[in-house]
């Protein structure tokens, strides 16, 4: 009886098929085995050390302050726009309200024509809503009064002003969305650079975050000494010149490195302020930044509950009476240059070649500043960043 089984399909009878078996075998493990030993093989990111991430996350604090300066300079001109465009827009509610009154003058002469038989067609004119229609026909204007001629020419010109004044108004809407626009895009550029470094320090292990502590000691350190470097130059440099004055018989003049009232600098251009003017006002803006120690650093902010470094600088003086720009680059043109060896408390110290932080002198190489996110106004050595220059504001 014939079988209905399926005959089975045999598989590698042959010498030479068991042979290409095994070698696609080889060849499959072989490649598996190369790409193992190319992934291990593949180049991996070299880990910062932790003196490359401060300096990465000090680069990006410090972009950061730059940033924070083109945001101060675009919102103080966008407040200035937002005001110029209130002023205008008030003015040309007021021009038209003019121009209605004068229009209801004429409506009123022209309705009195009318009850007293007057012409239909001056009527119209007057009641018209371009009243150059009626200007422009001198046989129609020969028929008025005097007073019904300026009512006329009233209307023509608060109807042209209040024309220029919608105009300029509108332009100066659109300046100010332009500035919007930038101040926006500069706020996101300061938000980019803060959140770029909180994330760079995010990763930091226990270990590391020590070892970056270590580090800023290190350099609070340094500025530390050089700041009493300076304290005790420019007290030896008060003592000589005390001992001149008696020796010539007329009062010594202090450099600054102590009280804000006391001795008169000898820096550049300091002679066009009376000394004691300038100690006096000093002293005052000393106490207003003093007052505001331990308040927070925001980008930003001018107070009272926050600052940024020439928010700081800018607040302080205030309240001395003196007025000084936003920022930090306005501010360092706002005074007479001052070397550091001759600073005054109060001068303004100005940092890094883009001119992007400053802080107020008190005397013995320090200053009081607000630093940086995550920190609080505080005294600090004036040495901790580099210098660009100083500034008398006065």
């Amino acid at each position: 009886m014939a079988s209905h089984r399926k005959p089975r399909t045999r598989i590698l009878t042959s010498p030479g098929s068991r042979r290409t078996a095994a070698g696609l075998t080889t060849a499959a493990l072989a490649s598996v085995t190369l790409l193992s030993q190319t992934a291990e093989a593949a180049p991996r990111q070299p880990q910062q050390s932790i003196e490359e991430v401060k300096k990465k996350v000090d680069d990006l604090y410090r972009q950061a302050e730059v940033a924070t300066q083109k945001y101060n300079a675009v919102k103080e001109q966008a407040d200035e726009q937002r005001g110029t465009v209130d002023r205008l827009l008030d003015d040309t509610a007021r021009r038209t309200q003019k121009m209605n009154d004068a229009r209801r003058r004429l409506g009123t002469y022209a309705a009195a024509q009318y009850r007293s038989g007057g012409l239909n067609p001056t009527a119209q004119l007057l009641l018209a809503r371009n009243p150059q229609q009626f200007a422009d026909r001198s046989h129609l204007m020969d028929r008025l009064t005097g007073a019904q001629k300026q009512a006329v020419t009233d209307y023509q010109e608060q109807q042209a002003r209040a024309v220029r004044q919608r105009a300029e108004a509108s332009r100066s809407l659109e300046r100010l969305t332009g500035t919007q626009a930038s101040l926006k895009e500069s706020k996101k550029d300061v938000q980019d650079k803060l959140a770029e470094a909180r994330q760079l320090l995010s990763r930091l292990t226990a270990q590391e975050k020590a070892r970056l502590a270590e580090l800023e000691r290190k350099k609070e350190a340094e500025a530390k000494r050089k700041a009493e470097e300076l304290a005790r130059k420019q007290a030896e440099k008060e003592r000589k010149e005390r001992e001149d004055g008696k020796q010539r018989g007329t009062p010594g003049q202090g450099t600054g490195s102590g009280s804000p009232d006391g001795g008169s600098g000898s820096g550049s251009g300091g002679g066009t302020t009376d000394d004691g003017s300038y100690g006096t006002k000093a002293a005052k803006a000393l106490a207003f930044a003093r007052a505001q120690m331990g308040k927070p650093y925001v980008w930003g902010a001018t107070g009272p509950n926050s600052y940024d470094c020439s928010g700081l600088t800018q607040a302080a003086w205030k309240a001395a009476g003196v007025s000084l720009p936003r920022t930090t680059w306005d501010q360092v043109k706002a005074g007479d240059r001052v070397a550091t060896q001759d600073l005054k408390p109060g001068d303004l110290v100005f940092f890094y070649d883009d001119i992007s932080h400053v802080g107020m002198y008190i005397g013995d190489g320090k200053m009081i500043h607000a630093p940086k996110p995550g920190a609080s106004v505080r005294v600090e050595s004036i040495y901790y960043m580099p210098i660009y220059g100083s500034v008398r504001p006065v």
